[in-house]
């Protein structure tokens, strides 16, 4: 029986539909890939399954959103290794290791590198399908956090100097009259500043300007 390639990922979606989770699995045993293929392709997820450790390192879809699933014990490069290089790429999808043989000290090393979660083979199945949908939930909200953040910065940039300086202040808690005293500037001038940066930010109340921008006005700091 033959496997898809390592560029193909076995379930495709429909053309002009959303594109689903992808989970990228990595084991060198042809008999885990398939079973474990179907397995999580019965919960709706693609899988691109991969043989060789290096190839995925240099070839997966770091754009994707979903997990990776990483044997531990593999010829060449363990995944172990193969985790840690993810991590020094800054590798944002989730990663959970399987082992046929795991020891304390695997588990400890797999969690202190950053894995999401480490299980034993024979794997459960309803465990490891938990295990990956939490994984891809957490990846979702992790995308959509850093969207977000992206989206903050580049409205902090069309600020003019003056109006980031004067959103600095607001965060800090200070008020019109403080921020006036601070810049040498009216309380009319301020007032005029706070406006147009509000606008400019798309936001209708002090706490909402503050939880967007607050941690980014500090580390401009």
């Amino acid at each position: 029986m033959s496997t898809p390639g390592p560029h193909q990922p076995n379930q495709p979606s429909p053309p002009n539909q959303p594109l689903s989770p992808l989970i990228h699995l990595i084991d060198d045993d042809q008999a885990v890939r398939e079973s474990l293929s179907l397995l999580i392709g019965t919960v709706g997820l693609r899988v691109q399954s991969w043989a060789d450790p290096q190839a995925f390192i240099d070839g997966f879809d770091r754009a994707s959103v979903g997990a990776i699933v990483l044997d531990v014990r593999m010829p060449g490069i363990s995944g172990l290794t193969v985790l840690d290089r993810l991590v020094a790429q800054g590798v944002d999808q989730p990663v959970i290791m399987l082992t046929g043989h795991g020891t304390v000290e695997m588990c400890r090393r797999a969690f202190k590198a950053g894995a999401a979660e480490f299980l034993e083979k024979p794997v459960d199945d309803e465990q490891l399908l938990e295990a990956l949908q939490q994984a891809v939930r957490q990846h979702v909200r992790t995308r959509e956090r850093s969207q977000a953040d992206n989206a903050a910065r580049e409205q902090v940039a069309q600020l003019s100097e003056r109006e980031r300086e004067v959103l600095a202040f607001i965060v800090q808690g200070l008020t019109n009259k403080e921020i006036a005293r601070t810049l040498a500037l009216s309380p009319r001038t301020v007032e005029t500043h706070r406006a147009n940066l509000f606008a400019k930010l798309d936001c209708d109340s002090l706490a909402q300007l503050i939880r967007r921008y607050a941690v980014l006005v500090d580390s401009r700091g």
